[in-house]
Formats: structure tokens, C-alpha cells, sequence
């Protein structure tokens, strides 16, 4: 029990760090400096704050681990634990959605040029393979993209996974305890509080 916080604490830590990064480098097509092909946009601003909810989880999870006496860093990373639950599925739709919308581009069709999303110059969604080349700047953008929503479709879905193991611990001694206070050095008192309070009462009375 006591690895399976610290480890989820550092799984969290490593996602949203990934997350964040995933969602800076969107800010440049192909690692160039064509910020007009780019805006802050919501596939954009979703991997970084989804991720940053990660962190934040994944800090208060290994501080708790640490310091397991204070009970409200447990409190804490229960909390965002949840709203990181709650941002990974959005975090999933978005990217998927970005990934058949295909990216914002300079394109050039059939003799037909513009600046805009594939998917609306190309029937929707955008097929990958039937127009492996539209963008013409930057370059390659296709590819890059593709590749950037993958790794954001697998990490929200690690991301989930991990969350919703650390949920659901947290809710087994809520539901058990009453409390998600976490002890890993107090022996058998504290861990059943309720066995113990009706064993305590079963020998008040000479049982």
C-alpha cells in the first residue's frame, strides 16, 4: 500500500509534465517559429492544464506519502485527483477531435490555396492517408500533428488509469475509515478503527 501512492504520485508527475510539454510544443508547427499558424486554442490549452492538474495531484500524493501525518495533504491530493479524473476524458475528446480535424495549415488542393483547418477544406474528417501532403507551410504538419494527438490521446488515457487507481483506494478507506487518512506506521488500531471499537466494547462488558 505504501509504494502504490509513492508510485502513482511519480506516474502522475512524469504524465503531466509529458502534458504540459505536449501542449507547449503545439505552440510550434514542426519545431518552427510560425506562430501564425497557431493560436491558444482549446487542444492547445487542455494538454497543459490538464497536466498541470496531474503535477499538482502527483505532488500532493508523494508529499502525503512523506509527511503522512498531515491529514490535509491527503485531503488535498483527493481532491485533485478528482478534478484530474474529471479533465482526463476531456482531455481524450479533445485530442481525438483535433486529430480528425486534422491541423491549421497554409494549404493547396485541387488549385485551390488557403490558411485553414483540413478538415474544413477536406470533407471531414480529415483522411491522413488519402492527403498525405495539403500542407504546404509548414511543411510535414500533417505528420507532426498526428503524432502530437496520438500522444496526447495516450497520455490522457494513462493518466486516467492512474487517477482513478488512486481513487479508488482513496474511496475504499473513505468508505471503510471514514477518513482518507492514510497511516503506514500505526498498527492494526488504526487501520480498523470500527473492529476495534466493538472489541473494546465486547470486553467492557466481561465478553
Amino acid at each position: 500500500m505504501q509504494g502504490l501512492y509513492q508510485a502513482a504520485g511519480w506516474i502522475l508527475v512524469t504524465l503531466g509534465a509529458l502534458s504540459v510539454v505536449s501542449g507547449v510544443v503545439a505552440f510550434f508547427p514542426v519545431f518552427s517559429y510560425k506562430l501564425w499558424f497557431t493560436g491558444w486554442s482549446v487542444w492547445i490549452a487542455c494538454p497543459i492544464w490538464n497536466g498541470a492538474l496531474a503535477i499538482t495531484a502527483g505532488v500532493l500524493l508523494l508529499l502525503a506519502h512523506k509527511d503522512w501525518t498531515q491529514r490535509y495533504l491527503w485531503e488535498a491530493s483527493f481532491t485533485f485527483v478528482i478534478l484530474n479524473l474529471m479533465g482526463c476524458p476531456l482531455h481524450f475528446a479533445v485530442a481525438l477531435e483535433s486529430a480528425l480535424l486534422g491541423p491549421y495549415c497554409f494549404y493547396k488542393l485541387s488549385g485551390v490555396a488557403g490558411t485553414s483547418y483540413l478538415g474544413y477544406a477536406v470533407a471531414f474528417p480529415f483522411l491522413y492517408a488519402k492527403f498525405p501532403s495539403v500542407c504546404v507551410d509548414p511543411p510535414h504538419y500533417e505528420e507532426f500533428h498526428l503524432t502530437l494527438q496520438a500522444f496526447d490521446l495516450c497520455l490522457s488515457f494513462a493518466m486516467l488509469g492512474a487517477s482513478l487507481t488512486v481513487f479508488l483506494k482513496l474511496c475504499a478507506r473513505l468508505v471503510w475509515n471514514g477518513h482518507i487518512h492514510v497511516s503506514f506506521e500505526a498498527g492494526v488500531a488504526s487501520s480498523h478503527p470500527v473492529l476495534n471499537s466493538k472489541m473494546e466494547s465486547l470486553v467492557s462488558f466481561g465478553i
